[in-house]
């Protein structure tokens, strides 16, 4: 999320231009599911600008906003991290993945039982959704998604891991102060991280 439609529409372009880059320079098609990662950020923020051109209420901009932010991220991080993973790294990464499963079903659940609501909040945009047994679904999402990065036994991936959880707590100060969402600069520092991993991955770099 950013701060404005321009923000949104300017960092979304410019995110999702270095995950077509990723997506263009990866070489296994076990890493495509995290080279993607920065389209799916990038297409996340395009999708907010929209949201913004609606002035809040019920939009299917706002429904998309949430299904990819939700269910979709709690199942492509963890398995797309698991996919990816050196065969010694995998065991562990089973319980993200299916705790993601999990999560994601219960975060779909609740957006089918009721509305997604967006609210324009000064520089943020506040989004209401029905979210069943909420701690224990946050809790689910957050080991799911970043608990996977931390647990990649990569340096780049471990990287984004933190980048990520500073980028969430970040978010969620100022989203509580109603001043400006910061997301969309950590969605490009993770974009960029996500690009140092996929040339690492190339052949003649070696590196896992």
């Amino acid at each position: 999320m950013c701060w404005s439609a321009t923000a949104d529409l300017v960092a979304g372009t410019a995110v999702t231009a270095v995950g077509l880059v990723c997506v263009a320079r990866v070489r296994r098609a076990r890493d495509l599911p995290v080279a993607a990662l920065p389209l799916l950020l990038g297409l996340h923020q395009l999708v907010e600008a929209a949201v913004w051109g609606t002035g809040g209420g019920c939009s299917p901009a706002a429904t998309a906003w949430a299904v990819i932010a939700l269910p979709l991220l709690a199942v492509w991080v963890p398995a797309g991290v698991l996919l990816a993973a050196a065969p010694a790294a995998r065991r562990r990464l089973w319980g993200p993945a299916a705790v993601g499963l999990a999560t994601a079903a219960a975060l779909a659940y609740g957006l089918a039982s009721g509305p997604v609501t967006a609210e324009i909040r000064g520089r943020t945009i506040g989004y209401g959704v029905n979210v069943p047994w909420t701690p224990l679904v946050l809790t689910g999402y957050l080991f799911a998604t970043l608990g996977a990065l931390l647990l990649a036994g990569n340096r780049w991936l471990r990287t984004l891991g933190v980048v990520l959880s500073v980028g969430a707590l970040a978010c969620s100060a100022l989203w509580r102060l109603e001043f400006a969402s910061t997301w969309c600069a950590f969605a490009a520092v993770a974009s960029l991280l996500v690009l140092g991993w996929v040339r690492g991955r190339e052949p003649a770099a070696g590196g896992h």
